[in-house]
C-alpha cells in the first residue's frame, strides 16, 4: 500500500481532477486544492478550497505532502489575451507561492504542469507565463534543491473538459447547430491525447528517473484538424456541416510550435492509449446526456453514430 501524500492543485478542473483520480488508483494519498470544490472529489480525498495567491491557503493543504501536482492556472489562451494581469499573477505568482511553500516543507518535487506552448511564439500571456514558470523552477532547484519535473502537455480531450478546449467546442456545435464553423484552413496538425491517458502518463512521470527533467505528453498519432472535422462529421452520419472561416489564427501554432528553445524535453509514451475515434465518440454520448439534464424534460435524440 502507497501511503505517500500528494497535493493537487487545480483539482477541480480538467487536467487536475483526473490526476487526482490517477493518483488514488495508485494508493497515494490525495490533498484537493482549488478555489471552487470539486464535483469528482472522491470520500478519500481531503479537500481544501482556497487561493493560489494567498500562501497560508496554500500551506494548509501543501501540509505533509512528499508530491505536488501543480495545476491551478489560467489555461485559456483567449482570456491571457484579454487579461494578462490576471494571467500573470495567476500563473507566474501563484506558481512561486507554491514553490516558496514547497521549499518550506521539503516537498519531494514539483509537478508542473506546462504546454508545447513553450516552444512557440504564440500563445499569447498564457505562453509567456508558462515559459516564465519553467525557468523560475528551474532556478528555485539550482538556488534551494528543490525538485521538480516539467509536464509539456499538448491537446487534451475528453470528459470535464472546460468549454473552451477545442474537441469540445467542436461537439457541441455539432450537437446543437449541427455545425461546426473552425477559424484557419483545417491544414494544423496536432497530436490530441485523451485525458486520461495524460494523467496515467503524469502519474508514471513521478518515477525518480524523470526527477529534475521535462517531458513532453501529447498523443501518439499526428492528425490533421479538418481530417478530425470529416471523423467528427461521418460519427454524425454526414448530418453536420463543416465550415472553415479563412481569417488567420493569431494566438494558435498552425504545423508546429518550435520555434523557440526552451530545455530539452523528452517525450513520454504508453503503449496502450485511447483510440481518438473512440474517444471522441464516447465524449458526445457523455456531452448529450449532460445537456439533456438540463433540458426541462425535453431530450436531445440520442443519434446513431458509426462506430
Amino acid at each position: 500500500m502507497n501511503h505517500k501524500k500528494v497535493l493537487v492543485t487545480g483539482s477541480s478542473g480538467f487536467i487536475g481532477s483526473h490526476v487526482a483520480d490517477a493518483l488514488k488508483e495508485q494508493g497515494y494519498k490525495v490533498n484537493l486544492f482549488d478555489a471552487l470544490p470539486s464535483k469528482y472529489k472522491t470520500k478519500s480525498q481531503k479537500e481544501y478550497i482556497g487561493d493560489i495567491l494567498n500562501p497560508d491557503d496554500i500551506a494548509k493543504a501543501m501540509k505533509d505532502c512528499q508530491y505536488v501536482f501543480h495545476f491551478a492556472a489560467q489555461a485559456d489562451i483567449g482570456s491571457s489575451s484579454d487579461d494578462p494581469t490576471k494571467t500573470i499573477h495567476n500563473n507566474i505568482i501563484g506558481t512561486q507561492n507554491i514553490l516558496e511553500i514547497a521549499k518550506k516543507y521539503n516537498v519531494n518535487r514539483i509537478m508542473f504542469a506546462s504546454t508545447i506552448y513553450v516552444y512557440s511564439e504564440l500563445g499569447s500571456f498564457y505562453r509567456v507565463s508558462k515559459q516564465a514558470c519553467e525557468k523560475i523552477i528551474e532556478e528555485y532547484q539550482k538556488e534551494f534543491d528543490l525538485n521538480y519535473t516539467i509536464l509539456r502537455f499538448g491537446s487534451l480531450y475528453g470528459p470535464r473538459a472546460n468549454n473552451f478546449n477545442a474537441i469540445r467546442s467542436f461537439l457541441i456545435h455539432a450537437i446543437k447547430k449541427q455545425k461546426i464553423i473552425r477559424r484557419g484552413d483545417g491544414e494544423e496538425l496536432r497530436e490530441y491525447i485523451h485525458v486520461k491517458d495524460a494523467a496515467r502518463l503524469s502519474v508514471i512521470a513521478l518515477d525518480e528517473k524523470h526527477k529534475n527533467k521535462h517531458l513532453i505528453i501529447t498523443g501518439n498519432q499526428q492528425i490533421k484538424v479538418k481530417d478530425l472535422l470529416t471523423m467528427i462529421r461521418e460519427i454524425f452520419n454526414n448530418e453536420i456541416e463543416i465550415k472553415f472561416d479563412q481569417e488567420d489564427e493569431l494566438h494558435h501554432y498552425e504545423i508546429t510550435p518550435y520555434n523557440y528553445k526552451p530545455q530539452v524535453a523528452q517525450k513520454i509514451t504508453s503503449d496502450t492509449f485511447y483510440d481518438l475515434g473512440q474517444g471522441i465518440l464516447d465524449l458526445i454520448y457523455d456531452l448529450e446526456i449532460e445537456m439533456n439534464k438540463g433540458n426541462s424534460g425535453s431530450k436531445i435524440g440520442l443519434r446513431k453514430h458509426k462506430k
